[in-house]
């Protein structure tokens, strides 16, 4: 059939994939198994075809550039082609040509490359002294004279080697390989079936015996399309707009609406981030908070309710400080970063290649559908990428580092000004101070008091003349770093006894305690034990105070307190001071301070003069000290660029292939480069780190990408319909499923590429057509032929998401808050140690009720009612949620203390609008939560519930009915 030996032209190509009709014998009834079986059988011919078609049958590139002579072809055939030969190829290797030299085996690993002609994995191989590793096993391998020619051949072809190393091409015949072209829509001649996506539709099932399931009411596909859309319910005033509006075009018109509404961004945005593996957490087993990765979450919510053209997201993710979207460059560092660095090199290199395999492998994912990471340590099993290529997209990123970067490289005009403000009162009072440490200086010279020792972290002590006292108040005016701490503040009476511990009746207050932390708490300060362990730090930065009650009048002489008496920290320490004794009479009196103390190591030598002023000099001049480091404080806020989660960029070293991606076993250098499944480019090896990143956005991009727009068309079906046209979204080679409707798949992606990359339009054209607005209830003959709806005869309903069944929840009670943007929300109780540890709310406040998108996501922990709902915690890419039925789903909808406050929220929201109409009351939770009224049955069960169990009990009810929990 196919005697042409020259490549068929892609539209030639497109052709043999384009459905053909199978023609059954004359007189023979066609039925729906026979054309079911005719068009697998098309299928398999096509593909056959095409791949055939897409040979390139010309001589091969390699080959003209690097030939063998006779001696080494013999050397060859003697020695290796037994096993790696055109019968046998072990370990995917095949040395009867020139090319399964440089193209290697399994292990990726080239067997001869530029340098030392010893040092290739050929010679190495053969020469090694290790029999196990030694080839060919089993027998005699080449002589000393048949070593030297193979050494002269591979040293005289040094250029033509690394030519053909550049050059070599994989055969590429998978059919997501192919240039895309737009089909012809299926002529269906019945004169009714308009919409492209139904013509593509109806001709698969019609061919399959089938015919597509009648249209739902407006009801049901006003509230499927709120909750694909906006993933609430619809508005009861936008349903009953739609519902009276009599226009044509009136669903159209709703379609619009939705799309243009600021909840769509925040629901489609969750898609996204499933995909990008967003967190607010670092993972592993520390899992510190990223307390600023928000702006990146927001930037997803704002180019959907944009629409900003996909070729621009998708390049401002990859190059977004270079194209002035900063906060897009979050998705590269969105994943799971260890920040436990091992003294071990090699585990330390280990993690830079894991952190870098994330990089790799969430973008070829997302953006092609490629299994890339599959290629690091050998070739790739199924696809045609090599591990070379693999470590050729390794130096696109080498230079990206996880960490803070600024949002913007300027100030903002009222910030500018309000800085400037700053600056004069700054200068005001510290040209004030500078006036009294000229005056103290000058007095110095004449007293040349000296100064007592400064404090220490260690230990410190302050003595008086015996004092009674009831009470004994230790004043912070100043710390040397963050937020002060003690560990053991004592106090001796005459009789040096310390009289401040708990065994002594003595109780203790503070101005506050830091929070998240059990070994800092305030009963520690008088436990008798030292240490960092077991001590106390004020909730206040630089400081706080702490007061003794005795349990019955003492006489005070002597107080001692330390940071850390075991010398292991250093910071945090006390500097500045005030010790008061609370008198009989219940006056205070000031025993002690720090104001004769030589300044702490850290502190500025300006406050060493206060000892040589009075009383009220020194108080005037605490105060002008305090205001002038108040200043200096807002001026640092002021002046400092908010920073967020979005990765820093260094030029980086060279890199290199890793034998078996072992980053102790360096082979050759990489340059940077793309994969060579279309129009691949190559980078200097020296080239600019943000130009790496640029040039891999731009061929992404590429209109004529095979890849990029089917990928993301795909994926905008998926979560339309539930079930891509492709069921393995982020993997499109062959290890992942064939399309189900080829054709649509490619029309719609040249559609998307029209419209430039525009998701909102391309939405549209689905959402309008009638294969989403058919009824989702079953039929006997669809289930019987198709029963996974992979051939969209009827709409497929599926369970709502975690996020989109507790907003719904929330939306209803009238509890949920439009607060767009900013900071998240936590569900979880943050204990703060070395290793974070999370624990789920009893009393989540009202602040929790904004949309589930802004709900701070940490990793390797669950919401404690709605993570049972196959909610992913950003560990890993997540284009497919699974959709699984566990008990404690229904548990968590029925008993748990959120659906019990929701039900009383929505129960006291019914009252209030239908009082005292039970019946009204019933139809408006229906029509609320389920965009419907409720038929007699309902309505007449409902009536029952109430007067049995209260309105609560019904909208516990409702808030667990299938009809609310899933998109029909």
């Amino acid at each position: 059939m196919w005697r042409s030996s020259q490549p068929k032209r892609p539209d030639e190509c497109r052709k043999l994939w384009a459905p053909t009709q199978c023609e059954p014998p004359r007189n023979m009834q066609l039925t729906a198994l026979h054309k079911r079986s005719c068009y697998r059988m098309d299928w398999i011919l096509r593909t056959l075809a095409l791949a055939l078609a897409c040979l390139n049958t010309s001589e091969d590139s390699t080959a003209q550039t690097l030939q063998w002579s006779e001696p080494i072809a013999s050397l060859f055939q003697t020695h290796c082609t037994r096993c790696h030969g055109s019968d046998q190829q072990k370990g995917d290797l095949r040395l009867d040509s020139v090319q399964g030299l440089i193209q290697g085996g399994n292990s990726g690993e080239p067997l001869i490359s530029p340098g030392e002609a010893s040092q290739t994995y050929l010679m190495q191989r053969l020469t090694t002294l290790h029999e196990e590793d030694r080839m060919p096993p089993d027998q005699p391998g080449p002589d000393q004279g048949e070593l030297n020619l193979l050494l002269d051949w591979i040293d005289e072809h040094q250029s033509q080697i690394q030519q053909a190393m550049e050059t070599s091409i994989p055969i590429f015949d998978h059919w997501s390989f192919q240039p895309l072209s737009r089909p012809p829509l299926p002529d269906l001649q019945d004169g009714q079936s308009a919409h492209p996506v139904d013509r593509f539709i109806l001709e698969r099932l019609r061919g399959e015996g089938l015919e597509a399931s009648p249209r739902a009411d407006k009801e049901t596909l006003a509230r499927r399309l709120s909750l694909i859309t906006l993933g609430i319910p619809a508005p009861l005033d936008w349903l009953d707009l739609f519902l009276a509006d009599p226009r044509a075009d009136a669903y159209e018109r709703l379609v619009d609406r939705f799309l243009a509404s600021p909840q769509f961004g925040e629901t489609w945005a969750r898609h996204w981030l499933d995909v990008a593996r967003y967190a607010d957490s670092n993972g592993f087993e520390t899992n510190r908070e990223r307390k600023n990765a928000w702006p990146y979450r927001d930037y997803v919510i704002d180019a959907f309710n944009q629409d900003k053209p996909y070729a621009q997201f998708v390049s401002e993710q990859l190059a977004g400080d270079v194209l002035g979207a900063n906060p897009a460059t979050g998705f590269l560092v969105a994943g799971p970063f260890d920040i436990v660095k091992s003294p071990d090199i090699t585990l330390t290199l280990t993690q830079r290649q894991n952190e870098l395999d994330d990089m790799i492998h969430t973008t070829s994912s997302a953006f092609l559908g490629l299994t890339m990471g599959c290629a690091r340590c050998h070739n790739h099993k199924f696809d045609p990428i090599q591990q070379r290529e693999y470590y050729a997209m390794q130096a696109i990123f080498a230079g990206v580092q996880h960490g803070d970067r600024p949002l913007r490289t300027t100030l903002p005009p009222e910030r500018k000004k309000a800085l400037e403000n700053l600056e004069v009162r700054y200068s005001r009072i510290e040209a004030e101070i500078e006036h009294w440490r000229e005056l103290a200086e000058q007095r110095q010279q004449v007293s040349q008091k000296p100064l007592r020792k400064p404090v220490t972290s260690t230990y410190n002590e302050e003595e008086w003349p015996p004092t009674q006292a009831t009470a004994l108040r230790f004043t912070i005016l100043s710390s040397s770093s963050a937020e002060p701490c003690i560990d053991e503040w004592e106090v001796f009476n005459v009789e040096g006894t310390n009289v401040a511990l708990k065994e002594h009746g003595t109780t203790v207050e503070a101005s506050g305690t830091l929070k998240g932390y059990a070994i800092h708490q305030l009963d520690h300060i008088h436990d008798g034990h030292y240490g960092n362990q077991r001590s106390w730090i004020s909730s206040t930065a630089g400081s706080g105070w702490i007061l003794y009650h005795f349990q019955e009048p003492v006489i005070l002489e002597k107080t001692a307190w330390s940071r850390d008496r075991e010398n292991l920290f250093r910071d945090r320490v006390v500097t500045e001071y005030l010790f008061e004794i609370r008198q009989a009479d219940g006056t205070w009196k000031t025993v002690a301070d720090s104001t004769d103390r030589a300044p702490f190591a850290t502190q500025e030598d300006t406050k060493a003069f206060l000892a040589h002023l009075n009383p009220e000099e020194r108080s005037k001049v605490t105060s002008l000290i305090r205001q002038r480091d108040s200043l200096a404080s807002d001026k640092e806020q002021l002046s400092a660029l908010p920073t967020a989660w979005l990765g820093t960029f260094t030029q980086p070293k060279s890199t290199h292939r890793l034998y078996r991606g072992d980053p102790l076993e360096e082979r050759e250098a990489i340059r940077p480069a793309s994969p060579r499944i279309f129009n691949p480019f190559t980078l200097e090896e020296n080239a600019l780190e943000k130009d790496r990143r640029l040039q891999l956005a731009r061929w992404i991009t590429d209109p004529k990408h095979p890849l990029t727009a089917r990928v993301m068309v795909n994926r905008l079906w998926h979560y339309v319909f539930g079930r891509g046209l492709v069921g393995t979204p982020s993997d499109f080679g062959k290890n992942g499923l064939r399309p189900s409707h080829p054709d649509l798949l490619d029309w719609l992606a040249d559609e998307f590429l029209q419209s430039n990359g525009s998701i909102k339009s391309l939405l549209r054209i689905l959402l309008t057509s009638e294969t989403f607005k058919q009824q989702s209830q079953p039929r006997e003959s669809g289930l019987r032929m198709d029963a996974t709806g992979e051939l969209l005869w009827r709409f497929r309903p599926r369970r709502l998401s975690a996020e989109a069944i507790r907003d719904s929840i929330l939306h209803c009670s009238g509890n949920l808050k439009n607060a767009m943007g900013g900071p998240g929300f936590y569900l979880l109780d943050v204990q703060a140690e070395n290793v974070m540890h999370y624990f789920p709310k009893a009393n989540p406040g009202k602040d929790t009720f904004r949309r589930m998108v802004y709900m701070n996501r940490i990793r390797q922990e669950q919401d404690a009612i709605f993570g049972a709902f196959d909610c992913p915690d950003g560990n890993q890419v997540m284009p497919d949620r699974p959709e699984s039925t566990t008990p404690i789903q229904a548990l968590n909808l029925f008993n748990s203390p959120f659906i019990m406050g929701q039900a009383r929220a929505l129960a006291e929201r019914l009252k209030d609008a239908s009082q005292p109409n039970s019946r009204h009351a019933i139809e408006l939770g229906f029509r609320w939560t389920q965009g419907r009224a409720p038929d007699a049955e309902e309505m007449a069960l409902s009536l029952e519930l109430v007067e049995a169990e209260g309105l609560e009990a019904f909208c516990r009810a409702l808030f667990n009915a299938n009809r609310f929990l899933f998109v029909l």
